[in-house]
């Protein structure tokens, strides 16, 4: 029996795992479509996806490892906000996955508020630290989604073109 196709059929599924965790903030989204794609290149003994090009999309991981972290942080920080208004945001974000599409876009704004009240901030900095923590995530989540589907199309372009010589 021919396990390539099973094989196949995981490295996909942990894409998508993947591509749905750049949203999802409880999922480790990049590092997912890494293992997945890493997969694939395993699937074919690392002949068509070579160790060049798995360099080049652990590189892009890492990138939208760090935009994940300074994205949120420099949005609120932007904005006059404090360490507990970026931890309020993650904090707010996971949360909000329990509460759907609502609860994932209000999570992070409604978590970088309480954290700024919880440190005796005012009402008005602490709405504009959950403003700049929110649009600090947002644009985070935009850069990893972008450099997921870079990664997944520099693998696709890749195995389409890699048996022809062309390879990375």
């Amino acid at each position: 029996m021919d396990w390539s196709i099973l094989w196949w059929v995981l490295a996909v599924l942990i894409i998508i795992a993947g591509l749905a965790g750049t949203v999802v903030p409880a999922l480790p989204g990049v590092p997912l479509v890494f293992l997945g794609l890493f997969v694939g290149a395993w699937i074919g003994s690392f002949e068509t996806i070579g160790w060049t090009t798995l360099g080049i999309l652990a590189v892009l991981a890492i990138i939208a490892w760090v935009v994940d972290f300074l994205a949120g942080a420099a949005g609120a920080r932007y904005l006059g906000a404090s360490s507990r208004a970026f931890w309020g945001a993650t904090i707010g974000a996971v949360a909000g996955i329990f509460f759907g599409v609502v609860g994932m876009l209000l999570g992070p704004f409604v978590g970088a508020v309480l954290g700024e009240l919880s440190g005796g901030n005012d009402m008005v900095s602490s709405g504009r630290a959950g403003v700049g923590a929110w649009i600090g995530m947002i644009l985070a989540t935009a850069v990893k989604l972008a450099i997921a589907f870079l990664m997944v199309g520099i693998f696709i372009f890749q195995l389409g073109f890699g048996h022809m010589g062309v390879t990375a």
